[in-house]
């Protein structure tokens, strides 16, 4: 038995060979290196998206971090404002209370004073008309004028101790 080679070589064969050779570099030159290009470049383009979205991501946790730090801080400048406020309206409201105590009592001490002095006005003039009556029933019991400085010593008398007996 004789044994017969399933591929021969014959020019056919080594035509085909080299053709496909031929074909495989250009298309390498040609197809290959341009898409590995393309796709490397495609690669590149993408990792520096994903790169950007990482900086984009830590930026914003960042940011978020730092706006929730505000944002306590805030809350905490508003709560000691309002317990400025709270201090303030209570320190006004004791001052007007102060205030308002003192002018009653110099009200109050203004009222006794214009009573006293009304009081003093009213006995002078008690004292006045006493006087005057008291001149009169003297003049009418002795019928003669008595002199009006004896007359005044004699009223003051008669006054201190009608004031006494009271």
């Amino acid at each position: 038995m004789e044994f017969k080679p399933l591929i021969g070589i014959t020019y056919e064969f080594v035509f085909q060979l080299v053709n496909t050779f031929l074909v495989f570099f250009l298309l390498k030159k040609l197809l290959f290196k341009p898409v590995l290009g393309i796709i490397e470049a495609r690669e590149k383009d993408i990792r520096e998206n994903l790169a950007q979205g990482e900086r984009a991501k830590k930026e914003g946790l960042s940011l978020k971090s730092e706006y929730e730090e505000k944002l306590n801080s805030a809350k905490e400048q508003g709560q000691e404002i309002i317990k400025q406020a709270t201090l303030r309206a209570e320190q006004k409201e004791n001052e007007i209370i102060v205030t308002a105590k003192q002018e009653a009592n110099q009200l109050k001490e203004k009222a006794s004073k214009d009573v006293e002095q009304e009081r003093q006005k009213v006995m002078n003039e008690i004292k006045n008309e006493i006087s005057n009556i008291a001149l009169l029933a003297a003049s009418k019991v002795i019928e003669k004028d008595i002199d009006s400085n004896k007359h005044k010593e004699l009223i003051d008398n008669f006054i201190k101790e009608v004031g006494e007996s009271k």
